[in-house]
């Protein structure tokens, strides 16, 4: 579909034409004339599918066109980093070229002249505010900022947000806003803890999903059938024998990116860690060192598995099995993005991982090759995903279940508006 199909203002599509926006996406299509009708939406779109645009056009076309408050914040948009938020409002600035709406982006930072900036365009009621939860929850402290007449409220990547903890400062924020405030919800992934989200906030929602995307076929994908203890071992021979760069290593818990790091560490590895305890000064240091090249190896949890673009990435893998196959799909997708379009991703599959592993599997309509484990590591358990399927409903709920071959490991896991239409 073509946008001038949607219904949009010419100011809108004027914009988009010198933009050279001529085809809308699927998610675009879908949700565009849902939110100019005034619903709550709840829309699950991975990065790279246009879901911005999908939000902020309407958004833009509803505060030009219609008569909103020109003293008043309108629109809040909730990112989980300081990167979205500077893409989100970078791409406002660009979409709005021929209408004069007013934004302005709000994230931590050291700078006191940011704070001093973000507070005077926020007292006086810029029309869009693209904030990270901490740093417009410490405005909101300080009184700079008003939240009464607010009629759009957006929360980007919600799935990725909650995993960095951000929770209550959701529902502290939430609780600002007014009862006829239109609430949009954008995630890469639908967890139940989404769904619960979105049953606490959205109003009789319509629902748009996009079916995500299978990795390119540059991607080689393999793995190891192992027992948790080999899993390390398995990591230190193919470091041995090729020295890391440009990896990443995703765990599906804090606790276990921690360890796995210290281990690694210890055994003279250049090695960061990225998960949601840091704070977000740490976490742009982590990366900046990372994408500069001054960190060979980063271990992280799903944080940095969606939104964040890092080239050249040679090797992904998977310590453990993630919690879904959006997931599998979003943490290999970190390669095969450089120059040359080629990566490699391995994951490793141990006893109690192979039915999630053969549930990817079946998401993916192929079977992953299965790469030999070196006998000198010892024996490793047969690839048997019905059995382990089996096993694991037959557990009881305290956690008792299949047999791993070996002791547990300790690594766990921008103003007026001047026409109508």
């Amino acid at each position: 579909m073509k946008f001038d199909e949607l219904p949009l203002g010419d100011a809108i599509l004027d914009g988009l034409d010198f933009m050279n926006f001529r085809e809308a996406t699927p998610i675009q299509e879908q949700t565009i004339p849902i939110i100019l009708e005034g619903r709550d939406v709840i829309a699950c779109a991975q990065t790279g599918t246009g879901k911005t645009a999908a939000y902020v056009l309407p958004i833009l076309d509803k505060l030009f066109y219609d008569d909103y408050p020109q003293d008043a914040i309108n629109a809040i948009i909730m990112a989980p980093t300081r990167e979205l938020a500077q893409q989100i409002d970078q791409q406002i600035e660009g979409f709005s070229y021929f209408v004069s709406v007013s934004s302005v982006p709000v994230y931590g930072g050291t700078d006191g002249v940011l704070w001093d900036q973000q507070k005077k365009g926020l007292q006086m009621g810029a029309d869009i505010v693209i904030a990270t939860p901490g740093r417009l929850i410490s405005h909101l402290k300080c009184e700079n900022i008003d939240l009464s007449r607010v009629s759009f409220f957006v929360l980007d990547e919600a799935d990725r947000m909650l995993d960095m903890g951000f929770h209550d400062d959701i529902m502290q924020i939430y609780k600002f806003l007014p009862q006829t405030c239109q609430v949009i919800m954008f995630s890469a992934t639908m967890p139940p803890k989404i769904k619960l989200l979105a049953q606490n906030i959205l109003k009789n929602p319509a629902e748009v999903k996009i079916a995500i995307s299978r990795p390119p076929e540059s991607i080689m994908q393999t793995a190891y059938v192992c027992y948790e203890p080999q899993k390390l071992a398995i990591i230190k021979d193919l470091f041995r024998r090729a020295k890391p760069q440009r990896v990443i290593i995703f765990s599906s818990s804090k606790a276990k990116v921690k360890d796995l790091a210290a281990t690694l560490r210890r055994l003279k590895f250049n090695v960061s860690e990225m998960h949601s305890d840091l704070e977000q000064s740490q976490r742009e240091e982590v990366m900046r060192d990372f994408k500069a090249g001054k960190t060979d190896i980063l271990v992280a949890t799903d944080v940095v598995a969606r939104g964040i673009d890092i080239n050249d990435i040679r090797l992904v893998i998977n310590f453990d099995i993630p919690h879904d196959p959006e997931d599998y799909v979003h943490r290999i997708g970190r390669t095969a993005r450089g120059t040359n379009g080629e990566g490699l991703a391995i994951t490793f599959v141990g006893p109690d991982e192979q039915a999630s592993f053969k549930h990817i599997e079946d998401f993916l309509g192929k079977e992953v090759y299965k790469i030999p484990v070196d006998p000198s590591f010892g024996a490793v358990p047969t690839y048997a995903p019905q059995q382990h399927e089996h096993r694991r409903k037959a557990t009881s709920p305290h956690g008792k279940g299949a047999k791993t071959g070996g002791k547990a490991t300790n690594y766990h896991r921008r103003g007026h508006r001047e026409s109508k239409r």
